[in-house]
């Protein structure tokens, strides 16, 4: 992928923290484990998720004020991205269907309104959470 073969070494050091996390990161979470990689202001972890979002490589978790990566093998400029958020053990599962994207922004668009790009989020139970409970 030919935006990955552009990354500053900051920015491949917190696509790494992401990539091998378990669920989302803040950006003060990735300050912490990124100390010893010589990381001491919140502004150099804020500068390389910016890019990295950009790039499409990594999302932001609107309401949870978080990061995953992407985990898709999808166009990595999708305009419409969904996630499932398990509230019990925090996974988070990347959605992106590009019918459904288009049938969105038709609707959006029907309204007069040009979307740039969607973020929809889906809070629940995942199945291995609902089949402990």
């Amino acid at each position: 992928m030919a935006a990955r073969d552009n990354l500053t070494p900051n920015q491949s050091k917190v696509l790494a923290k992401l990539e091998a996390a378990s669920g989302p990161l803040s950006a003060y979470a990735l300050l912490d484990q990124l100390r010893d990689d010589g990381f001491r202001a919140p502004l150099q972890v804020y500068r390389a998720l910016e890019s990295l979002v950009g790039a499409g490589l990594v999302h932001r978790l609107e309401s949870m004020n978080a990061f995953v990566a992407c985990c898709g093998s999808h166009d990595h400029h999708h305009r419409m991205t969904a996630f499932a958020i398990c509230d019990g053990c925090g996974h988070v599962t990347e959605l992106s269907d590009d019918a459904v994207a288009h049938r969105l922004e038709d609707w959006v668009g029907a309204t007069g309104f040009a979307p740039k790009r969607a973020v929809i989020e889906f809070r629940g139970v995942c199945a291995d959470c609902a089949a402990s409970a």
